[in-house]
C-alpha cells in the first residue's frame, strides 16, 4: 500500500497534471484559432462586442438566474466556489504540488478549519445538485448519465479527504481514503480536458465563440448543403 501512495502522489499525479494542463492549453488554442479563422473567413466580421461582453458577464456570475431559479442557483454558486477553491488553496495540495513541480502558492492556502467548512459545503451542494437534478423532470430529460456520474465522481475527492482529515480511522483505513482520495483527484485531472468539465476554462470563450459562428463564410450556405448531402433541393 505505501509503495502505491507514492506512486499515486509521485508519478501518476505529476502525469495527471500534465494532462490537465497541455489538455486545457489545447482547448483553448483550438478555441481561439477557430475563433479567429471564423473572423478571416467571415464576410461580415463585426461582432457586437458589448453584448457578448454582459453574457460572458452573466454566465461566470449568474445573477439572472436568481430571478427563476434562486435556490438551484445559490447550491450551484456555492458548489462552484468550494469545488475551486477547497483543490486549490488547500495547504496539503499546494504542498504536494510543490513536491511534485516544484511551484505552488503555500503563502496563499487555507488554515484547516476553512479548508473544513469549504469541504462540507461542497459536499452538501453537490448532493443537493444530484437531488434536484433527479426529482426535477425538465431537469433530468436534460442531463446526461454523465452529468450524475460526474457529480458523483467529483464527491469522492471531498468525501474521502474529509473522512481522512475529520475522523479517528485505524493507519489501514487511513491507507485506503487517501489513496481514494489521490486515484479520484488524478481522474479527475484526465478527464477535464476531455469532457464538459473543460467549460471552467472554456467559459469566457463561449459567447465569442458563438458570435463568430454566426459569421457564416462566402458561400458557406451552399458548402452547408453539400455537406447534408441536400445540394438539389430548394429553400
Amino acid at each position: 500500500m505505501e509503495e502505491l501512495l507514492n506512486f499515486a502522489k509521485g508519478p501518476l499525479f505529476r502525469l495527471s497534471f500534465a494532462i490537465l494542463v497541455l489538455g486545457l492549453f489545447r482547448l483553448v488554442f483550438l478555441t481561439v484559432f477557430n475563433g479567429l479563422e471564423a473572423k478571416k473567413k467571415g464576410k461580415d466580421k463585426a461582432i457586437p462586442k458589448e453584448f457578448v461582453r454582459k453574457l460572458t458577464i452573466g454566465y461566470v456570475l449568474p445573477i439572472r438566474a436568481f430571478r427563476t431559479k434562486p435556490l438551484y442557483s445559490l447550491v450551484s454558486i456555492v458548489f462552484h466556489i468550494g469545488l475551486l477553491i477547497t483543490p486549490l488553496f488547500l495547504f496539503d495540495h499546494a504542498l504536494l504540488i510543490d513536491n511534485s513541480i516544484g511551484f505552488s502558492w503555500l503563502g496563499l492556502s487555507l488554515g484547516k478549519d476553512i479548508a473544513d467548512i469549504f469541504t462540507i459545503a461542497t459536499i452538501i451542494t453537490a448532493v443537493l445538485l444530484l437531488l434536484m437534478r433527479a426529482g426535477n423532470r425538465y431537469s433530468r430529460f436534460l442531463s446526461r448519465k454523465q452529468d450524475f456520474l460526474w457529480l458523483i465522481l467529483l464527491l469522492l475527492p471531498f468525501v474521502s479527504g474529509l473522512i481522512c482529515a475529520q475522523f479517528a480511522i485505524n493507519p489501514t483505513m487511513y491507507q485506503f481514503f487517501i489513496l481514494v482520495h489521490i486515484l479520484s483527484g488524478c481522474l479527475i485531472f484526465i478527464l477535464i480536458p476531455f469532457t464538459k468539465i473543460a467549460h471552467c476554462v472554456l467559459l469566457p470563450f463561449g459567447q465569442w465563440i458563438s458570435a463568430r459562428a454566426w459569421k457564416f463564410e462566402s458561400e458557406g450556405g451552399e458548402n452547408a448543403l453539400i455537406a447534408l448531402g441536400k445540394e438539389d433541393e430548394t429553400l
